[in-house]
């Protein structure tokens, strides 16, 4: 029996080709995706990878062997597939490894309506089935296969993006989006068509070989480009999009990075102008700003773990206008609870062009405390490292520890959380406090501690 360990994780498949996976065990997870979400039809869509063509097609043999009909939408980004399952009502899958190098590939699944697919819903059922299908042999095909066609859908998802966001009336602005080689190449032309948006394009043209940088806005190196574009043209601000372009991160009119937690609390302000009183959803490695903010604009804030699964799972039980994470994915009730980057953009767009100050000074009002950022340490010994941090402040006056995702410690002035890779031996801190010197005196203790 294969061990998918490897490349099955949390909330996708995810791994090298083909040294990892192929075709042939594409197939068979195209196979046990129709059997475990109950396919009579699937809707596929991939990114820009050398692989993802044949993949995505393997897939789709799959589905249809087991007598379900396939979509196929061809080129698009993760929140276009996503627009896809929710639009057509139909489970989908994706084919991209994101941000990962060009060697990597992978599989982001959902049910109908673009309802995640991970450990709990149904990923590792699938899992159980590839593997005993790869060691035992698939199934004979049903006796009426499903039919395969072909559907493009970009002009229909730009549409339903603009409709929820009133662009007509902006003041022109200048923005400078960088692609990194990946689908925002192909999404943000369709998308920004006919605006009063002057655009200036970099590293459009799509290439999973990643030329230019990694499409992975998160590493600072890779916005450096961007960055000095902006300065270089004068720009209103800039866009940097990842791989499959679900992920966006701004920079405003000084080059300077607009924190992921004030894109959220901003777009929350936004969104509960017009449902006042809704529940917005963040993660707990969002900024103390996004629960006040969400509070000053009476809505409610709702506090979850890391992770897409987690925020569409509380976006559905709690009917949640709005997700954030810091990591710069952003779910809308009126995107099928999903995560779109490219929405998110768009609100920025609005906000920023209907006023007439820098983007610099309107985010600043939702940027209120220093950060670490993310600090990565790699340790042997995962569970006891961050055991050990929780002992040292466990008794400590002030200060108040949960769990919910790994060790977060809060006192009146800081906070830090501790959380395990759940890929790599890394243990990796974040911290926010009121003032940088705050922030630096929290992360020498507990890295002294870590990397002991």
């Amino acid at each position: 029996m294969p061990d998918l360990s490897g490349i099955v994780k949390a909330y996708d498949v995810r791994g090298e080709v083909p040294d990892q996976w192929d075709e042939s065990l594409a197939e068979l997870f195209g196979a046990a995706f129709a059997e475990v979400v109950d396919a009579t039809a699937v809707v596929i869509g991939h990114d820009m990878r050398p692989s993802s063509p044949g993949l995505a097609r393997a897939f789709a043999r799959g589905v249809a062997a087991r007598g379900a009909d396939v979509t196929e939408i061809g080129l698009c980004s993760t929140d276009q597939l996503y627009y896809a399952s929710g639009a057509l009502d139909l489970p989908g899958a994706m084919f991209t490894a994101s941000h990962n190098p060009a060697q990597y590939n992978g599989i982001k699944m959902c049910r109908a309506g673009a309802a995640p697919v991970g450990q709990d819903s149904g990923l590792a059922e699938i899992r159980a089935l590839v593997e005993r299908w790869a060691d035992e042999g698939a199934p004979a095909p049903v006796a009426t296969p499903g039919t395969i066609d072909q559907r493009d859908v970009l002009t229909d998802y730009a549409a339903h993006l603009r409709s929820l966001v009133d662009l007509e009336t902006i003041r022109p602005l200048k923005v400078v989006v960088d692609a990194g080689n990946g689908m925002g190449g192909h999404t943000v032309p369709t998308v920004f068509d006919g605006l009063p948006l002057q655009l200036d394009a970099m590293y459009f043209e799509l290439d999973g070989t990643f030329p230019n940088h990694e499409a992975n806005p998160l590493d600072p190196a890779n916005i450096v480009d961007l960055q000095a574009r902006v300065r270089e043209t004068g720009a209103d601000l800039g866009l940097a999009f990842d791989g499959d372009a679900d992920r966006c991160f701004v920079v405003d009119e000084r080059g300077e990075p607009v924190a992921p937690s004030a894109i959220t609390a901003l777009v929350a302000a936004r969104e509960l102008a017009k449902d006042p009183g809704a529940t917005v959803i963040h993660n707990l490695i969002t900024s103390w700003s996004v629960p006040e903010v969400v509070r000053e604009n009476g809505g409610n804030p709702v506090r979850t773990r890391v992770g897409h699964s987690f925020i569409k799972a509380e976006m559905a039980r709690t009917g949640a206008i709005f997700g954030g994470e810091h990591s710069a994915h952003y779910y809308f009730r009126d995107f099928w609870n999903a995560d779109t980057g490219m929405l998110a953009a768009l609100h920025v767009l609005s906000a920023l062009g209907h006023q007439q100050g820098p983007l610099s000074e309107l985010v600043a009002a939702y940027d209120r405390y220093a950060a670490s950022g993310e600090i990565n340490s790699r340790v042997a010994d995962q569970a006891g490292r961050a055991a050990a941090v929780r002992a040292a402040y466990a008794d400590r006056e002030g200060v108040t520890l949960d769990e919910l995702d790994g060790l977060t410690v809060t006192a009146d002035d800081w906070w830090f959380n501790l959380r395990p890779s759940n890929t790599e031996p890394l243990l990796r801190l974040n911290i926010e406090a009121r003032d940088a010197a705050t922030v630096d005196k929290v992360r020498d203790e507990v890295l002294a501690i870590v990397r002991a």
